[in-house]
């Protein structure tokens, strides 16, 4: 009995914790300008976009999709009532760098293709506010140029680009703010999968066509439509790992 009662102290403290850590996080990404600026801008109209759409605000759990060909940065939102995400918004890129095609060194001017995180919030940024992904990942680093891959890969405002991926000012604001309140809310990792371009079947074929003496590219690509394919398919995220040749494995996984 005495055992039940100490696991049980233990877990309401972590749980306190937990709770505290995520409160404090948005209290302290509202002590810079620009995100305060960020919530009184945007914070009334995204809770009357999700209202609109019947979402839950602010938001538990986002998912970043972005596909470079089109320049469309989408904004998911999981909706518990109906046990997958459904979409917020579109925004548009304003300007991209590269080709189509994922970024193996330094200097090579690619965004990223695969499957990352969101993994540093910079309420400071030389591009207004931005939000880090964890470029290189597993894949990245095994496929990638070694010693040579480059970093610090981000979502950004303004409309300059070497590798990252702005969305104007105004755009970012509301992708920051919603990112700080999920995080706010328990999120861990926000998921963000980037794309050359739709992966449907028609699109498959129309790259073996174009790229048809790039196999290697072709691999990768075809690799990636198996997520794409399981999102388009369930509007739930699959539970995602890396070989070790660097190829992305799919499992299924568990409901946020």
């Amino acid at each position: 009995m005495k055992q039940h009662i100490v696991i049980l102290l233990i877990s309401t403290m972590l749980f306190s914790c937990q709770s505290k850590d995520s409160s404090t996080f948005k209290n302290k990404q509202q002590r810079y300008p620009r995100v305060r600026a960020a919530m009184l801008e945007k914070d009334s109209s995204l809770r009357k976009l999700f209202a609109d759409q019947g979402l839950v605000y602010p938001p538990h759990n986002l998912f970043i999709r972005v596909f470079k060909q089109e320049k469309v940065l989408e904004v998911w939102t999981f909706s518990a009532s109906d046990s997958n995400f459904k979409k917020v918004r579109d925004y548009t890129i304003c300007r991209t760098s590269g080709n189509l095609g994922p970024k193996r060194r330094e200097g090579d001017l690619q965004i990223p293709e695969g499957f990352y995180h969101i993994d540093r919030f910079n309420p400071k940024s030389s591009f207004y506010l931005s939000l880090g992904i964890n470029y290189p990942n597993r894949s990245d680093q095994i496929l990638g140029k070694k010693g040579d891959l480059g970093s610090d890969i981000f979502l950004h405002g303004g409309c300059v680009t070497v590798g990252c991926i702005p969305i104007t000012d105004d755009y970012i604001k509301e992708v920051y703010w919603l990112a700080v309140q999920a995080t706010s809310n328990g999120q861990v990792k926000i998921p963000v999968h980037i794309f050359p371009t739709k992966l449907d079947i028609d699109t498959i074929k129309h790259l073996k066509k174009k790229y048809a003496t790039q196999e290697t590219l072709l691999k990768f690509w075809e690799n990636l439509q198996i997520g794409y394919q399981w999102f388009e398919k369930h509007r739930n995220l699959p539970k995602i790992s890396v070989n070790s040749d660097g190829i992305y494995q799919f499992s299924t996984s568990s409901s946020p």
